[in-house]
Order: structure tokens, then sequence, then C-alpha cells
């Protein structure tokens, strides 16, 4: 009895010492957790990073995406800011490998459109992703990431679906471990990547992942905000 009541008062003081995870910031409403079929989840917290209050996103040979959906979708798109701050790159790694295709930080934006206007293999994928899922895909989802070499501007057709385009915005190890603020044209990008304008924005999320290459990654982000 006199063990368990030293046990319990120890517990009892190392919780009152533990400093607590700050609360999630004004702008993280609506944002969560979306698990991948057949893959470990990433975790994310919120937390604070250099300052700022932050997303922290820790994958262990792991995959998932933490998203807010838009309802209603926005009709019109134009500027987007984000920001993250990443620990290391993965050595391998290269989102246009369909092998080894994890990137550390990710931002993601899903698009409605006429799914009946695209080709039948295509709306087929679509079905069997909403079988695993129990969700529909966007009609196009763009991606802004941080890649391992391939230089910043690279435009990147999804290997397994062209209606995920990726655009780099950072690359290789230069600025590590520091934060990385980028505001962008998304209606511009979207025209870049897909060659067409934008339909209504239903979401945006972010994702670091490393179940591909088995590694581990550790990232930080900022809001997502559109202007």
């Amino acid at each position: 009895m006199k063990t368990t009541l030293l046990t319990l008062c120890a517990a009892a003081l190392l919780a009152a010492c533990a400093t607590p995870s700050p609360p999630p910031p004004a702008t993280a409403e609506g944002w969560q957790p979306l698990a991948l079929p057949g893959k470990k989840p990433t975790i994310y917290h919120w937390t604070e990073k250099d300052g700022r209050q932050a997303l922290e996103a820790s994958a262990e040979r792991s995959a998932s995406i933490w998203r807010k959906r838009l309802d209603p979708a926005l009709a019109s798109v134009s500027e987007v800011s984000f920001s993250w701050w990443t620990q290391s790159l993965i050595a391998g790694a290269n989102v246009a490998d369909i092998d080894h295709e994890d990137a550390v930080a990710r931002v993601i934006f899903g698009f409605a459109g006429d799914i009946d206007r695209l080709p039948l293999r295509t709306r087929m994928k679509f079905e069997l992703a909403q079988a695993l899922t129990g969700e529909l895909p966007p009609y196009a989802t763009l991606m802004y990431v941080w890649d391992s070499k391939l230089p910043v501007g690279t435009v990147v057709i999804n290997p397994r679906s062209d209606r995920i385009r990726k655009i780099v915005v950072d690359s290789g190890p230069a600025e590590l471990r520091r934060w990385r603020d980028h505001r962008r044209n998304l209606a511009e990008d979207f025209r870049l990547a897909f060659g067409e304008a934008p339909g209504p924005l239903t979401s945006m999320a972010v994702m670091t992942d490393s179940d591909n290459s088995r590694a581990s990654a550790r990232t930080w982000y900022g809001p997502v905000e559109l202007k």
C-alpha cells in the first residue's frame, strides 16, 4: 500500500510539472486527421516552434493527412500563404518516382469539377478510392511540396493519377531548420499545373509522409491562409 501511494504521489508531481501543450490556434478550427487505407498514420499535434504556433507532423514509415473541408466551397481563389519548418530530408525520396514518392512537407488543395468529363479509367479509379475511403476524391488536387532534388518550379504529374499535380516550392537541404514562408497565386498555379481554370475550392490540407522510403520525417506547419 505504501509503495502504491508513493507511486501515485510521484505521478501527480510529474503531471504538475509537465508543460501542457498549447491550445490550437483560432485558425485550426475545422482541421481533422484523415487516415489513408493500409497506411500507418503520421502523428499530428499542436505545439510551438521558434515562437510560432504550429502543427507538428511526425512520420515514422507512415502517411496520413491533416485536412479542412470548406463548406460551402469557395467559388474563386487567388492568393494563399503557408509556412513550414523541416528538420531533415528523406534520402532517396522523389515526388516524381512512384516507388519513392514521399515528401517531408506538402500543402494540398482539392477542387471540384465535372467528374463525368474525365476518362473512364480515371472515373473507375475514383470509384475504387470511394469504396476504400468512403468519399470521392476531388476532381483535381494541387500540391505544393518540398522535394529532395527536383528544382524549384518543377511541375510533377502524380504517377498514380494525373488528377494530382505538384509544384516544387522548396528543394534540397539549404533551407532546412528554419521557417520557410510562401505566398502563391493559387489560381495561376492551378492553370500552370492543369492547363485550365480551377473549379470551386473544396478542401485544404497538409501532409508529411515517409512510408514508401520506410524512413522518418518531422515538419512543423504554420497556418494555411487564403487571401
